[in-house]
């Protein structure tokens, strides 16, 4: 009888060390377990909360969110931009007023699309939130296009509206004929103009009450319904209209609270409200999470950090190239005086990474990727250096995704005798795909079925699945941690931008000298992403022209879209298929030593294309020459 106490009391005691050991062993042999279940759980807490947004009649949208924090703290700084503060309050009677003026004069109503053409200023705010208050979607117009690219990107939105900047009113002359064809009325943010066909409507708005508008403009709308088109490039040349739903847009904005986001942080928003990093993950996630936004027209690596230390700053967003160019700046003794805890974005080099840090003092970064219309993302909240997100077992069982082998010389994924495509081992690199599922759709694109159809991949490892092609070439390590390596087809990055190289090539080609064009993406040292690059095939009997050819791509292109550099050719080759062979290209790159085709260089204090002497490609392969 004793003995079998003994036993037990020993059994007993023996079970109660095993367990006191067990987190011991378990963090031993998983070292990241505990922080991917704290993901996890935050994730499922995101789920439960938008399934309660869903049930809602209507459903409760970032606007509600919005509202709701007008209630809570209506004097609380909201958006400050220079030395003009303003509180959710103004926010919320500014946006009445513009939305009442927009009901009166352009008789909006619930599903009406409206194109907003603006820089980042608050302006750009009090319009979104006046749109979502009437229950109409918002078609973010890059305000860096122009002509064909800027009334398609107004076309395939199907709006009705555009809504334009003062200081855009030239780019809005350009394409009048083409909206009157429409029938779209146009409101520039001003005073006075005396364009016919175009409307004033800050007068309009100053006339208009603050009352608030009545929930009943919005009460159809779903978490399904449209409440935003933000462009993406594509291998058209022309811009594609992502949809982004009310759901989508609530997912996007949550990055902000999965990274430790409080309501008393201050963030710092220089990214384009156009783009999907500046206006979900920045400006609504700010709402979401009820912070104060210090709004800058544009990014200045001179001013960062003395706006930083000027307004309190704690989060700031960035992508991999801003960190460089802060980087690059001179030293400074106060390089470390300032309350930035944590940085938020996507495309970081890990030598960069390494050097933010050393320099700038003890900031969490939290690097994530993701596409604006892609059914997939990842999230590096560990920290790990260089990676940009994590693999964790639950998530995948959510989101089912795969890297499959790509063929870049084909550009098409590599499929096995029975049709199917190939997974990469671990540790390989392949491309990025994810299964389109009730939990993870793809929208697709605003009237585009074709490109639409296109991310869309069929097949791929039963009969009947469907994929959605992110375009990316991505590796997962041993450990579960996922590096971005590089993009395929016919887009590449460069200052933050994607770059379609088909748009680049049909605005060569109306250079009289040029006969066709080939643009691809080169890398150099000490940049992320890859500049723009030209192989040209000239007309037969002509000479190329530098200054006419400079004139029209800084016409019609942006500054991050313009190829740098220029590589004459006396053909093209092309596949067996007759796409344009690039991988090779891009590879020789622009070593005019090694390169016996003629070579030229933008200029742009000569406003020309040069020829790219050997001492010029050195200075721009050592840094003194800027890109």
């Amino acid at each position: 009888m004793v003995y079998e106490m003994v036993f037990s009391m020993f059994t007993l005691y023996a079970a109660l060390a095993g367990l006191a050991v067990l987190p011991f062993l378990l963090c031993s042999w998983f070292p990241y377990l505990l922080h991917d279940l704290r993901y996890f759980l935050a994730t499922v807490q995101i789920g439960i909360f938008i399934s309660k947004c869903k049930r809602k009649k209507p459903c409760y949208t970032v606007l509600d969110c919005f509202l709701d924090k007008v209630k809570k703290n209506p004097n609380k700084p909201f958006i400050v931009f220079g030395d003009e503060i303003y509180s959710y309050k103004d926010a919320d009677k500014v946006s009445n007023k513009i939305a009442r003026a927009l009901l009166t004069h352009a008789r909006l109503k619930e599903g009406d699309t409206v194109a907003v053409f603006l820089g980042n200023e608050p302006l750009y705010v009090w319009i979104y939130l006046a749109l979502a208050k009437l229950g109409c979607v918002a078609a973010l117009l890059n305000c860096n296009i122009r002509s064909k690219s800027l009334l398609h990107c107004f076309s395939c939105s199907g709006a009705r509206v555009l809504i334009a900047a003062a200081d855009l009113k030239s780019a809005v002359e350009e394409v009048l004929p083409g909206l009157k064809e429409s029938n779209a009325s146009v409101f520039i943010l001003g005073e006075e103009c005396d364009t016919q066909g175009i409307e004033t409507l800050s007068d309009k708005i100053s006339q208009s009450s603050d009352e608030a508008i009545s929930p009943t403009c919005r009460s159809n709308i779903t978490m399904k319904s449209p409440s935003m088109y933000i462009y993406t490039s594509g291998t058209t040349g022309l811009p594609k209209a992502a949809v982004l739903n009310h759901e989508r847009v609530w997912m996007a904005s949550f990055l902000q609270k999965l990274n430790g986001v409080t309501s008393g942080d201050v963030m710092y928003v220089y990214l384009p409200l156009y783009h999907a990093s500046g206006f979900l993950m920045g400006l609504c996630g700010a709402i979401e999470r009820g912070v104060t936004i210090v709004l800058k027209r544009k990014f200045s690596a001179s001013q960062f950090w003395d706006d930083c230390r000027k307004y309190n700053v704690t989060v700031i967003q960035y992508i991999g190239e801003i960190m460089r160019y802060l980087c690059n700046q001179p030293k400074k003794e106060n390089d470390r005086d300032h309350k930035v805890r944590l940085a938020i974005g996507n495309g970081i080099r890990t030598d960069t990474w390494s050097e933010f840090l050393q320099r700038y003092g003890d900031v969490r970064i939290c690097e994530c990727y993701g596409a604006t219309e892609s059914n997939v993302g990842f999230l590096n909240y560990i920290g790990k250096l260089g990676a940009c997100g994590r693999e964790f077992f639950l998530y995948k069982m959510f989101c089912r995704y795969a890297l499959i082998k790509y063929d870049t010389e084909k550009e098409e994924p590599v499929r096995d005798s029975r049709g199917f495509c190939v997974q990469v081992p671990k540790g390989g690199t392949g491309l990025l795909v994810a299964k389109i599922t009730k939990i993870a759709p793809f929208a697709g694109y605003a009237r585009n079925p074709q490109q639409t159809q296109k991310k869309r991949l069929r097949d791929v490892f039963q009969k009947g699945d469907l994929y959605f092609n992110t375009g990316d070439l991505m590796k997962i390590d041993h450990e579960g941690f996922v590096y971005f390596q590089d993009r395929i087809g016919d887009t590449f990055r460069w200052k933050g931008e994607n770059v379609a190289t088909t748009e680049v090539a049909e605005i060569l080609i109306m250079v009289n000298c040029i006969k066709e064009a080939n643009v691809f993406g080169i890398k150099i040292p000490g940049h992320e992403g890859r500049v723009g690059m030209a192989a040209l095939l000239l007309q037969d009997g002509q000479n190329f022209d530098g200054a006419r050819t400079y004139e029209v791509v800084q016409s019609y292109l942006p500054s991050y879209a313009r190829p740098r550099f220029l590589r004459i050719q006396s053909y093209l080759p092309v596949t067996a298929t007759f796409k344009q062979m690039k991988v090779k290209l891009a590879e020789e790159g622009f070593d005019p030593g090694v390169i016996q085709d003629p070579l030229y260089f933008l200029d742009d204090s000569k406003k020309s294309y040069i020829p790219l002497a050997q001492e010029v490609y050195e200075s721009i392969r050592d840094g003194t020459v800027k890109l």
